[in-house]
């Protein structure tokens, strides 16, 4: 998942980044309102975490502007403002969630997960397709009940797809999701990542997982399709 951090306090901002960066997300931070409307009008993001008391565009005319140009991503406010109006007007403007700072990281980074997983259509933290099963709260992969050892990358790639079974994902869509704005450096590892996935999801049965459009990506397969010999 790709996060957008839309927060002026720069140590803050860097905390929140390195803890969902080490909850396996990509997160690209900007520390004013007019870099985070750049960013968020150039990227594709999962959510975006947007602070309030912003220079240049302040945080409400970041969210009104997203709304404007009807970008749905989840927006989480965070703010020093906890007055009841105040939460009114955000959500009256399409915020999703806030929360008021001082805040506790592990409380944020849940409410982030869960507000991903709404936006995405799942409610629970456990994703299925056929015999695979994706717990996003523990992060691990299991087959027929079995745990699979895959390594932080191949998780997050299979995460992914998991979340868009019927569509065809993109060399580039994984690379942004899967890194941070640098995603370009990264752009020769995707293939040995998904070589890796497969074997590992395929190991011991005569079915394949993922298929390769050559050109165009990769797709989950939602249906039991035998290996090319």
């Amino acid at each position: 998942m790709r996060v957008l951090i839309i927060e002026d306090e720069k140590r803050l901002a860097e905390n929140i980044a390195a803890a969902l960066r080490e909850n396996g997300m990509a997160a690209d931070v900007a520390n004013d309102g007019e870099t985070g409307k750049h960013l968020a009008g150039f990227g594709h993001y999962d959510l975006v975490l947007l602070d309030l008391m912003l220079p240049g565009a302040d945080g409400a005319s970041v969210l009104k502007w997203l709304r404007a140009k009807r970008d749905h991503t989840p927006v989480f406010v965070v703010t020093a403002k906890d007055e009841s109006q105040s939460v009114i007007d955000l959500l009256n403007l399409g915020a999703d969630d806030y929360l008021s700072k001082p805040f506790d990281l592990g409380e944020l980074l849940a409410r982030v997960k869960a507000l991903i997983r709404r936006g995405k259509g799942v409610a629970t933290p456990t994703v299925a397709l056929r015999d695979l099963e994706v717990d996003t709260m523990m992060r691990t992969v299991s087959r027929d009940g079995a745990v699979l050892d895959v390594s932080p990358t191949e998780y997050r790639i299979l995460e992914y797809l998991m979340h868009k079974p019927h569509a065809i994902v993109s060399k580039r869509e994984l690379l942004e999701h899967l890194y941070d704005f640098n995603w370009e450096r990264h752009s020769n590892v995707i293939e040995a990542h998904i070589s890796n996935l497969r074997k590992k999801l395929e190991a011991n049965t005569n079915t394949s997982y993922i298929q390769t459009y050559r050109g165009r990506g990769y797709r989950l397969s939602s249906e039991e399709m035998a290996m090319e010999p």
